[in-house]
């Protein structure tokens, strides 16, 4: 594989964190190389008819890591510094995030070099339409089922199935997931990832036997995930004393009103501003002392630099790859930080995005408490599996869920065999 194709740093990030996982579980050269390269690298181009009459090409990609196990599974992004390289280190994450899940899937992810922020609805619908499009001989209900990411929702699935659907000639609800409720979406799944986060962080703060009513969490990032965490995490007891988004953050270390900031962040897009805080540097949020911090929003979060001023007894990984390989090593030889990977700590969207699939393929429809209770046994499931296979073996607990997640992929690999 020309490798300059994947250049970049998330995706050096991703492949390093594979290698130490294969050397660990001393894979032969063969199953290392067929389970680190994606299978398919997909980039389309998007022309697009602006609102002014201008025509601009956009670039789409699409990676789907494996199929070797089902249908890939991810989200699509519009965001401007979409690259190939990203796109595919996000696929291998998901890729092993859904075999630690055991979900019958594959890991896929997607992105337009576009800057939402910017497009008006109709040059959005145009857009996703086109990408649509341009996708659909890739895509299927048995192939690769997407969902919503960063600058991506409902509204943009809505428009996937719809176009997808208008070619079939038949409503496909199944092409993908996070849909609205409407067109046979799933109760439950808009805030799958963040409760899942917050359920988690709860079992770390029992295993370390903190009451919930004493302790105290910073979240970085008030999109979808984070505040759902946040909010999961104060239907506990837990006191969420910093929060920060694209724009600041805001301390108060009695705790924040969380529904006050939501309706500041409606009226102004912003945390910043928020008369029931004191502004705070985000990076020296980070490293304000806490029970719980939840880095919810960018890659490479906690670095080298900030590793070691971290005063938190877990770290909850909202993200997808928050923690930097040099972050990862400070951290484990420290060894008074419970870190729950990003692979398990996030995997709640993912898993519910399992469930809709499932309801989709099967015409069924569950409600709310019954998505979310099968969310948490799945997830208390894997939290378990996770631990006792670290301290069975000695390895960080990341080491520890992707050992698991890439020996689910090399068996299935090694069973299936290579086709001639």
């Amino acid at each position: 594989m020309r490798t300059e194709l994947l250049q970049n740093p998330v995706f050096a990030m991703a492949a390093a964190q594979f290698d130490q996982v294969a050397d660990f579980l001393e894979l032969n050269e063969e199953l290392r190389n067929r389970c680190k390269w994606p299978k398919r690298l997909i980039t389309v181009t998007v022309p697009v008819r602006h609102d002014d009459g201008r025509t601009e090409v956009y670039f789409g990609h699409r990676v789907q890591h494996h199929l070797t196990r089902g249908p890939v599974k991810g989200g699509l992004r519009f965001h401007p510094k979409v690259e190939l390289g990203e796109v595919a280190a996000l696929a291998m994450w998901m890729n092993w995030k859904c075999a630690l899940m055991d979900l019958p899937f594959g890991g896929g992810k997607g992105g337009i070099n576009c800057d939402p922020r910017n497009l008006s609805q109709g040059e959005l619908e145009r857009i996703t339409r086109r990408f649509t499009m341009e996708m659909t001989p890739f895509i299927g209900e048995d192939i690769d089922i997407m969902a919503p990411d960063m600058g991506t929702n409902e509204q943009t699935m809505a428009w996937m199935v719809d176009t997808y659907s208008t070619r079939a000639g038949r409503l496909v609800p199944g092409i993908v997931t996070g849909k609205p409720l409407g067109l046979q979406g799933s109760a439950g799944r808009t805030r799958a990832t963040g409760h899942g986060v917050a359920f988690l962080a709860s079992r770390a703060l029992n295993k370390l036997g903190v009451e919930m009513n004493d302790a105290t969490a910073i979240v970085q990032g008030f999109g979808n995930v984070g505040s759902f965490a946040a909010r999961t995490l104060a239907s506990y007891g837990v006191k969420i004393t910093g929060i920060s988004d694209v724009t600041g953050a805001v301390w108060n270390a009695g705790g924040l009103d969380l529904e006050k900031l939501a309706a500041h962040v409606d009226a102004t897009g912003s945390v910043v501003g928020f008369s029931e805080g004191e502004a705070i540097d985000p990076r020296e949020m980070l490293v304000q002392a806490c029970d719980v911090l939840v880095p919810a929003a960018t890659d490479m979060a906690i670095t080298r630099e900030n590793a070691p001023l971290l005063k938190c007894r877990v770290i909850a990984e909202g993200a997808n790859g928050p923690t930097t390989p040099e972050a990862d090593q400070i951290i484990t030889e420290r060894g008074d930080i419970f870190l729950i990977p990003d692979i398990l700590c996030n995997a709640g969207g993912v898993t519910v995005s399992y469930f809709e699939w499932v309801q989709n393929l099967q015409r069924l429809r569950w409600t709310e408490r019954e998505v979310l209770t099968r969310l948490e046994t799945m997830l208390e499931g894997a939290f378990n599996r996770v631990l006792s296979f670290a301290e069975k073996n000695g390895l960080s607990q990341r080491t520890a869920a992707q050992s698991l997640a890439v020996k689910t992929v090399a068996d299935v690999k090694s069973q299936r065999g290579l086709f001639p």
